[in-house]
């Protein structure tokens, strides 16, 4: 039995609210041996104060030594195994734009680079070129054509964007073309399968039309194109958690999680005065607020039967990247048996009474101190 059947079958409706607080990237280390991490050094006196009053501890977004991207740290964070649920990018930025996927479409994520007289790469995002850079290339982009496939070409943010094949015969199993390096040449299309075979063959066309139709930009004159994928099957979080839960988020890629797991999506805001404007507004319609914000230390809430604070991944400024350090969490509920720490950062979680555990467990942890799970067995 797995969680999802197990909390099939316990879920109890009783009204009360959990907000989730992801802080983007939140876990760090100290740049000294026996120093402060980012978090540790920052003033944070909202979040020393939920410490106090809640239960802490540390959390591996997927498991001890895997540094996660921020799709599986997410899917982890509401309740999904990250390694039975794996999500291709392209599909969360087409989600997140609010792009009908169909089952059988393919999505990729798109990025506009910049390259010399020989197509080496010398800035792999255009210089991080306006969003409304980016729409006018991608209308550029809509001529494309190629037969026996429909093709759909969405602007994203900046240099970013999504391309969608729809057609038969297509399946996701290709190979990035971003060399992930400046100075070498965007890769080709490699199908990983033979039911992959056509869908890489429409993608190089694909970029072979559009290098002509790009190549008198500057300085986004080529395209790589990443995270092939098909939307998969994944139960939501009303199925498998009773749970009608609603997202508060900015960036398309966090938005097109929460799509993906069945949340209502809240329009985007600007601020995090908006954001709060949002959830108080939509309070009595869900159940469960998925709150995506960078600064932590100055977000409120409600008053909800159980609040979390946590992030998808460690993004130490030591490694300047993504790491396998677990991330800290506080849990603050009337039903917590609180412990000793009184400050939130990765030292003070390391002793916190919620130990170090995945991340796939926090939501039941929530369910549980929102009383929203029946005794399981006699």
């Amino acid at each position: 039995m797995d969680i999802h059947e197990l909390t099939r079958g316990l879920n109890v409706d009783n009204q009360s609210k959990i907000v989730l607080v992801v802080s983007d990237g939140l876990g760090g280390l100290p740049l000294r041996p026996g120093g402060k991490t980012e978090l540790e050094t920052a003033r944070t006196p909202n979040m020393d104060a939920l410490a106090e009053r809640g239960v802490s501890g540390l959390m591996f977004p997927v498991l001890p030594g895997i540094t996660p991207g921020s799709g599986p740290g997410h899917l982890g964070l509401f309740g999904y195994d990250p390694l039975k649920y794996t999500i291709g990018r392209g599909v969360l930025e087409a989600l997140g734009i609010d792009f009908d996927l169909g089952p059988k479409d393919v999505a990729i994520r798109g990025n506009f680079c910049t390259v010399d007289e020989t197509l080496a790469i010398t800035d792999r995002r255009a210089g991080r070129i306006p969003t409304e850079k980016c729409v006018e290339l991608v209308k550029k982009l809509r001529a494309v054509r190629i037969d026996g496939v429909e093709l759909f070409v969405e602007p994203v943010r900046d240099y970013r964007f999504v391309l969608v094949l729809r057609g038969e015969g297509l399946e996701g199993d290709v190979d990035d073309t971003d060399p992930q390096r400046v100075g070498a040449k965007p890769l080709a299309p490699k199908a990983r399968t033979p039911g992959s075979r056509r869908t890489a063959e429409i993608a190089a066309e694909f970029v072979r039309q559009a290098r002509e139709i790009l190549k008198n930009e500057h300085p986004a004159n080529m395209l790589t194109l990443r995270g092939f994928a098909r939307k998969p099957p994944i139960p939501t979080m009303k199925e498998v958690y009773g749970l009608k839960a609603a997202a508060v988020a900015v960036y398309p890629m966090y938005r097109g999680l929460a799509r993906l797991v069945g949340m209502t999506m809240l329009p985007p805001m600007a601020t995090v005065e908006d954001q709060v404007a949002a959830l108080k507004k939509n309070w009595d319609e869900f159940d469960f607020f998925f709150f995506h914000y960078k600064y932590t230390d100055s977000t409120a809430a409600m008053k909800p039967a159980v609040l979390i604070v946590t992030g998808d991944h460690s993004t130490p400024s030591k490694l300047k990247s993504h790491s396998w350090h677990p991330v800290p969490v506080v849990l603050a509920a009337d039903t917590c048996r609180t412990d000793e720490v009184k400050q939130f950062g990765e030292s003070h979680c390391l002793r916190g009474g919620l130990g170090q555990f995945e991340a796939r467990y926090l939501l039941t942890l929530a369910l549980a101190h929102a009383e929203r799970l029946q005794k399981f067995g006699a």
